[in-house]
């Protein structure tokens, strides 16, 4: 799914007067079209998905105008929170699926399902990731630092290396966490992230033997011997 900012305008204008058309119904002949037909389509889906998994969806939406403005609601606060991926809604609904109940959740308690953890995405913790990018961002590991991740490497990039060394470690943590979260957006829409350096080419270093240095005093000899003559 595209990115929110791609749909924006004319989708967040048709939420905010309470419009929610058909996919298809849009007059707007541009490239938003597209986007907010496929955002049209997950919000139906989502709430059909809904319906099937919580038997008690009808104390929500007794009707179907509360229905359809449920919707509006829904599709509000997905914009203004930034739920704006087909990933992220999937990881939103396999948390309704492993929560007992059966009434519908809020809109809130949605949005915080749709928002995984980094290990559920095979990336290391929080604080974790944060230690190792301060590790790395000192200028004594330069071309040296081991990055777990391209997701670490790219948000540390993020921050910037200076001020990951020169923020005190509430603050460099907050600023990490930000740009950690961004970063994780980005891998479920996925958008590229910057790529880890390559390591750099170990030293090579050639390999001494007597034998090596009788010949090069030989030829050193022979060489003066040469000179004089």
């Amino acid at each position: 799914m595209k990115n929110v900012s791609v749909i924006a305008q004319g989708l967040w204008a048709d939420a905010q007067v309470g419009e929610f058309l058909a996919a298809g119904d849009n007059p707007r002949q541009t490239q938003a079209d597209e986007a907010r037909n496929t955002m049209v389509a997950a919000i139906n889906g989502l709430f059909k998905e809904l319906r099937s998994i919580r038997s008690a969806w009808r104390q929500a939406w007794p009707d179907k105008e509360t229905y359809q403005a449920s919707k509006r609601q829904w599709l509000q606060a997905f914009l203004e929170e930034g739920v704006c991926t087909q990933g992220q809604i999937d990881f939103g609904m396999a948390q309704v699926r492993k929560q007992p109940g059966d009434f519908i959740p809020s809109p809130g308690q949605f949005i915080e399902w749709c928002k995984p953890t980094p290990e559920m995405l095979g990336l290391p913790p929080l604080a974790a990731a944060h230690r190792e990018a301060c590790r790395n961002a000192h200028p004594g590991m330069a071309g040296q630092g081991k990055w777990s991740h391209d997701a670490v490497w790219h948000t540390a990039k993020e921050c910037g290396f200076e001020s990951l060394n020169k923020l005190d470690t509430i603050l460099s943590l907050k600023l990490f966490e930000r740009n950690y979260t961004i970063t994780i957006r980005r891998l479920l829409a996925g958008l590229p992230l910057q790529a880890m350096p390559k390591a750099l080419p170990a030293r090579a270093e050639a390999k001494v033997t007597p034998e090596i240095g009788k010949g090069a005093l030989a030829q050193l000899r022979a060489t003066l011997g040469g000179a004089r003559g």
